[in-house]
Parts: structure tokens; sequence; C-alpha cells
């Protein structure tokens, strides 16, 4: 189960209804997906990495926000279970939404045997796919199926979030209930 679904407010706030109509229209009627559950996954990403408290939410054993990739796989090799599932699930997250959203931040300055978007892809499938190969104590978290086809169709959601950005730059401003987005 997806957050927004445990949230029902999170449903109606105006940044949800942005993205969760964005990311449907994109993904259905631009692309052609017609997976509503990872469409809302997608959705939900949008919405929850609004937040950037959210993006660096994962911390080291002596507090410290883990802000690289590499940091984050060290610190999943320790974890177990759920913690460990939850962990891939971030970092497949966190991978998604860069190489999605801002996918030329990964690609500055770096050379072609050097792509850093390249890298984010690699880790963003693994990592989705470990998540889903970890059964859930917790029946609120996403379900693996979803994960796993998110691995699968990595580069697919990279494109329409490429997509979205697209469409929300030409959009003009939108106020979202004290919070602006802007162009």
């Amino acid at each position: 189960m997806t957050e927004s679904r445990k949230d029902p407010q999170h449903n109606s706030s105006p940044i949800h209804r942005y993205f969760a109509g964005l990311t449907e229209a994109t993904f259905q009627a631009q692309l052609g997906v017609a997976d509503s559950a990872m469409v809302d996954y997608v959705s939900d990403l949008l919405v929850r990495f609004v937040r950037s408290d959210v993006v660096h939410r994962i911390r080291g054993v002596n507090g410290r926000p883990l802000m690289s990739i590499t940091e984050m796989t060290v610190e999943a090799t320790k974890r177990m279970g759920d913690a460990r599932r939850e962990l891939h699930r971030h970092i497949g997250d966190f991978t998604l939404f860069w190489a999605g959203v801002f996918p030329e931040a990964l690609r500055h300055g770096c050379t072609e045997r050097d792509d850093q978007f390249e890298s984010y892809c690699s880790y963003g499938k693994l990592s989705y796919r470990l998540a889903g190969s970890i059964e859930p104590a917790d029946e609120t978290a996403p379900e693996s199926e979803i994960l796993l086809r998110l691995s699968e169709r990595f580069e697919l959601c990279a494109y329409g979030l490429r997509e979205i950005r697209r469409e929300w730059e030409e959009g003009g401003d939108r106020d979202f209930g004290g919070m602006i987005l802007l162009n």
C-alpha cells in the first residue's frame, strides 16, 4: 500500500491532486502505461520528495544523514528484514527521483565512462528488486509486486518523471496552500 492510501488527508491536498493528475496524464495518455498501482506509486513519490527532509531521511549509526548511494547501500547491508527492505526501497525512490526529475544534475561534469546517471539507474533497479524480494511485515508497506515492476520499468518511469517535470515547468507557477512551485 502506498503512502497516500494510508493518509486520506494526503490524497486531498492540492499538491497531491496536482501530481496525481500530471502523473496519470503522462503515464496513461502519453506513455500508454495502464498500471494504476505503479502510477499511484510514482505520484506518491513526487509528493513525498517535495520535502527535502524526506529525500535525506536515512541516517547512519552516528545520526548523520546518508547523502550518497554508496553510503546508503553499505548501510542496507547492515540491516535486516523490514529495515533492509525500507532502505532498499528508499534507494530506489531516491535514484528514480534524481534520474527522472533532475537527470542533468547527474550528468553535470561527467565523462561518458563516469556517467552518474547510468549508475543511479543501475542502483535504482537493483534496490527496487532487492526491496521487492523481502516480504514486508508491515501490511501498509508497498506491495512487493509494485517494487519489482519499478525495477523492471525503471527507465520508463524515469522518462515519465522527466515528462512530468516538463509539464509542470510549462504550466507556470502554482500555489499549493502556501507552497509554491516556481518555474
